[in-house]
């Protein structure tokens, strides 16, 4: 039968083979004891099989808490694989046995899932992103050659929808393509939903009729499932493209019934992600993460971005860059959302470690606050993307680009590394 197989991160005090052997064991058919109805036959066609162990590195103490029985803790890398039987194409139950009571286990004082594979068998079960990367792009009139370039609307609560259509009519003249709201805001009582979303397609309407340029809005309609259709059903109606959901907060099975409906690019906002990400030996990593996100049909995806002002480092950054592109059931791509600190001094490494420009490169104060005002930023930005893929270095960027050049000036910092 066709095989699920995954690959851990473990850390244990016991034997390598044992605790592997534990893991297989909780998250199929077996228990502590063996039990009546146990069989072999049973556990042939059912029981989660160990693939691979890769004996890494030891330490001398636990990573979390575990059973602390010697001082000696073990690193490997494990693959544990189980029959597409166990599971049909119900990934929520899935999702239980690759992340599920596997964490509780006392065997482990440091388990991360890596990454899984999924075989043939669920090719066309899932229809995955509806517009991807290249067609997303294509909604905000954006040509191959470039990101999109993009911001966030600051201050995210406080603002009345008069006051967001106005700072929206800013960007827009400016050149934007994409413009999203904070996660933090999704209908308040200074902005209802509703509202906020009539005034800035009007906005954005208005600047489509002029220019035959329509730039992508992201509202975010997170909230309980009723509240997720009706917020879609208000973008559609004021003929936006794009919704924004909390992923974590809404859940697989919520995203992957509104991301279905397939007439609005879904974008998939991971705050969160250092709950489950952060600590080295513990949670999931992106390249799993992602996965499971592009199979309930999520469009754009968060990835951080280099030498943001967050705690990942550039390498796991540009591991999950890669990973939205990677191939995976014949699916279309993730678009990758790079943000947190950005601004057009990291375009040059970007594109250099990721040879691509399927990005929404996401700049908040590299835009809005730079000294020739949003114009100046938009522009800035486009002049270090344009210059990074044709090899030029940022100094030269700099020397032959004045909006840029004044991006440096202000936010240059560590940006020649």
């Amino acid at each position: 039968m066709d095989r699920i197989t995954a690959h851990y991160l473990i850390e244990t005090p016991y034997k390598l083979e044992d605790a592997a052997a534990v893991l297989a064991g909780e998250q199929s058919s077996g228990t502590f004891v063996t039990v009546p109805g146990e069989t072999e036959t049973l556990k042939k066609r059912f029981a989660a099989r160990v693939e691979g162990i890769e004996e890494l590195e030891s330490i001398t103490h636990p990573s979390i808490p575990g059973d602390i029985h010697n001082s000696k803790f073990k690193r490997a890398k494990v693959s544990v694989s189980w029959s597409v039987e166990n599971f049909q194409a119900n990934i929520p139950t899935l999702i239980s046995t690759l992340q599920g009571n596997l964490y509780e286990l006392r065997q482990f004082t440091g388990l991360k899932l890596d990454d899984f594979d999924l075989p043939k068998w669920y090719e066309g079960k899932f229809r995955g992103p509806a517009f991807g990367s290249e067609k997303t792009k294509n909604l905000a009139n954006v040509k191959p050659g470039r990101p999109m370039i993009g911001t966030i609307i600051k201050p995210s609560i406080g603002m009345s929808p008069e006051e967001t259509a106005k700072l929206v009519k800013e960007l827009i003249e400016a050149g934007i393509d994409f413009i999203k709201d904070d996660e933090l805001m999704a209908s308040s009582a200074n902005s209802p939903f509703e509202r906020r979303v009539k005034l800035i397609m009007n906005e954005i309407n208005r600047f489509e009729q002029k220019t035959g340029k329509k730039v992508m809005y992201a509202f975010n309609i997170s909230g309980d499932y009723d509240t997720l259709k009706r917020n879609y059903d208000t973008i559609v109606e004021n003929q936006g493209t794009c919704a924004m959901l909390s992923i974590n907060s809404v859940g697989w099975t919520a995203v992957k019934a509104i991301a279905d409906r397939g007439e609005l690019s879904i974008h998939g906002h991971r705050n969160g992600w250092g709950m489950i990400n952060r600590h080295p030996m513990l949670g999931i990593n992106f390249p799993a993460y992602a996965k499971l996100w592009r199979l309930a049909g999520v469009d754009q995806l968060h990835v951080n971005g280099i030498r943001n002002k967050f705690w990942e480092s550039d390498q796991s950054v540009i591991r999950s860059i890669k990973s939205c592109t990677s191939s995976f059931l014949g699916l279309k791509d993730l678009l990758p959302v790079v943000s947190s600190g950005q601004w057009g001094g990291q375009a040059f490494d970007t594109y250099k470690f990721t040879n691509t420009t399927n990005l929404l490169y996401m700049a908040g104060g590299g835009i809005m606050a730079h000294p020739s005002e949003p114009a100046g930023g938009v522009k800035a930005l486009k002049q270090a993307w344009e210059n990074a893929v044709v090899g030029k270095t940022l100094e030269e960027t700099a020397k032959e680009n004045k909006e840029f050049r004044e991006s440096v000036e202000k936010f240059g910092g560590n940006a020649k590394r």
